[in-house]
């Protein structure tokens, strides 16, 4: 089943996004190569595709999971 994973950034977050990302993004890869991500991309705070210091609002991730409990799970795992 198809799951969206709406997630929003705390305020003032920019660095720890920035962190964070490597990690993150080794998260999505898995789901790539194992053909359950459907799309995923950022919400930049401004209309830019590298809003730089204006920083993000959330992402969002959709993806197939066997079930409400398994893509609770990747969501909480996630950095």
């Amino acid at each position: 089943m198809l799951y969206a994973i709406i997630s929003e950034d705390i305020e003032n977050s920019l660095e720890r996004r920035k962190g964070a990302r490597p990690a993150h993004l080794e998260r999505i890869q898995h789901l790539v190569d194992e053909g359950r991500l459907i799309l995923a991309g950022p919400h930049p705070a401004i209309d830019n595709d590298d809003p730089g210091e204006a920083g993000f609002t959330g992402s969002l991730v959709v993806a197939e999971f066997s079930d409400l409990e398994e893509a609770q799970a990747w969501a909480d795992a996630d950095p």
